[in-house]
């Protein structure tokens, strides 16, 4: 029987009514069928066995917590309070992970999934496609709190002074995905990978990607020679597509594949060996009130929404003023540079410190008519350590890699003097150790917010301000 107000045939799960059916463990969290450890001995869990357990809280990377007699579990496909019968994927020293196959007492926080792919043993991407949108920003919300709690050392207090919530952009949860890899398999059908796994999992569409990207015929025909196929939609209109073989990277163009209004390019990592065909080899995107152009391979925000977003949530956060310094770190093709440069004027100094040479071209192209802003190639690390970049500065923005900026370029930056840095994450685990960093250098965290940039998946972007403390 399917509980009340869930469709158990469209969801990604079994989802039955408590009590239903044969029994699958005691509901405390032990292997279903057994009553206990054998002569008082705990039976550690067995990759395959399915357990019956109540889910707890919710955790970093998709999963809510579980124990089974005192063992963590990790579990996927749930969500907290829920009942389940979870199958366990993977066997740890101290943890185990597990998907949750069958719902015996489903969270009113509970949805079908709008993609069938979106079940366990099928497409990791979408962590969250069984949970409600508004819910999901909740989800998303807990694990910052407690990830600021645990890594950043931050009291219950300061994080509720923060307010700390999510907010979601327009567009809705479904369609925003501008920038979408394919994995091949050995058949040569493109498709999406599975949950820590480097199987491919076929698929006929995905439905977070843009609108754009569903109508190209990636996912309709043989890709025999490559391993990859990565699809653009810029914001600018473009649409690009490239096959990424064992080999030079091949562009691939043609009018059948994009829309009327737009042209096909290919992303091209290696333009001097790859095959040319129709189409330009940059793409446009429009952010910041600037356009700008970009290697179809280069790096941009994959929500159309997500760049103008984090620019006014820097901007309100630093509130930039005239004659101002900035150093814009990690910056990329110089995105935050252009519009704190709007802000501070022509004869402030905003200095851009990049080490991908893409990047740096890219930024040097696209911000040449801003007389005040300086690129500077190198690693952020070196940049500040040899002094390649040289304080007192007024305002910084950190936007590094997911595994953040560190304790040493922390520290450097505080030597530098700024009166506030602001600070895009896109690891909550990285930014609350860096904040933790800052707080030893005597600084604090004094403002926070958070944004869903990758709906129906785990990841959430940040952008914190931090400011000597008062």
């Amino acid at each position: 029987m399917t509980r009340p107000g869930v469709d158990a045939s469209r969801s990604g799960v079994d989802v039955s009514r408590a009590g239903a059916g044969p029994a699958r463990g005691d509901g405390r969290g032990r292997p279903a069928g057994t009553t206990g450890p054998a002569d008082g001995e705990r039976r550690g869990l067995e990759e395959a066995e399915r357990v019956e357990l109540t889910v707890d809280a919710v955790a970093p990377g998709g999963h809510c917590v579980a124990r089974v007699d005192g063992q963590v579990v990790f579990v996927r496909h749930a969500l907290p309070g829920e009942r389940v019968v979870a199958e366990v994927t993977e066997v740890h020293r101290g943890f185990v992970r597990a998907d949750a196959v069958t719902v015996l007492d489903a969270a009113p926080q509970r949805v079908a999934p709008p993609c069938p792919y979106a079940k366990p043993g099928l497409c990791g991407g979408c962590d969250l496609q069984h949970v409600a949108p508004e819910a999901q920003l909740d989800w998303k919300a807990a694990v910052v709190r407690e990830q600021l709690r645990r890594l950043a050392g931050l009291a219950d207090a300061e994080i509720d002074r923060l307010g700390v919530r999510v907010e979601a952009l327009p567009s809705g949860p479904l369609g925003w995905r501008s920038r979408v890899r394919y994995a091949v398999d050995a058949a040569g059908r493109a498709g999406l990978l599975k949950h820590r796994s480097h199987e491919v999992v076929p698929v006929d569409r995905c439905l977070i990607a843009h609108p754009a990207i569903q109508a190209l015929p990636v996912l309709g025909r043989s890709w025999p020679a490559a391993e990859a196929v990565e699809a653009v939609a810029s914001t600018g209109g473009d649409v690009a597509v490239t096959a990424l073989p064992d080999g030079p990277t091949t562009r691939v163009a043609g009018s059948a594949a994009v829309p009327s209004d737009g042209s096909a390019a290919a992303r091209v990592d290696d333009p001097a060996t790859a095959r040319s065909l129709d189409g330009p080899q940059t793409v446009r995107e429009v952010a910041a009130g600037r356009e700008w152009t970009l290697p179809a391979s280069g790096f941009w925000q994959v929500h159309p929404a997500a760049a103008d977003t984090l620019v006014d949530a820097v901007l309100d956060l630093l509130d930039p003023q005239a004659g101002e310094s900035a150093w814009d770190l990690y910056g990329g093709a110089g995105l935050f540079a252009a519009a704190v440069a709007a802000r501070v004027g022509p004869d402030a100094r905003v200095t851009v410190v990049e080490s991908a040479g893409e990047g740096v071209a890219a930024a040097r192209d696209n911000l040449r008519d801003l007389p005040g802003v300086e690129v500077v190639a190198a690693r952020v690390e070196t940049a500040l350590a040899r002094r390649r970049v040289t304080g007192p500065v007024d305002l910084v923005v950190l936007d590094p890699p997911r595994s953040g900026a560190g304790a040493r370029v922390v520290r450097d930056v505080v030597a530098a003097g700024p009166r506030a840095v602001a600070y895009v994450a896109c690891d909550p685990a990285a930014f609350a150790r860096d904040v933790r960093a800052f707080a030893d250098a005597g600084w604090e965290l004094a403002a926070l917010r958070g944004f869903d940039l990758f709906p129906m998946t785990r990841h959430v972007e940040l952008v914190g301000l931090l400011r000597p403390a008062r």
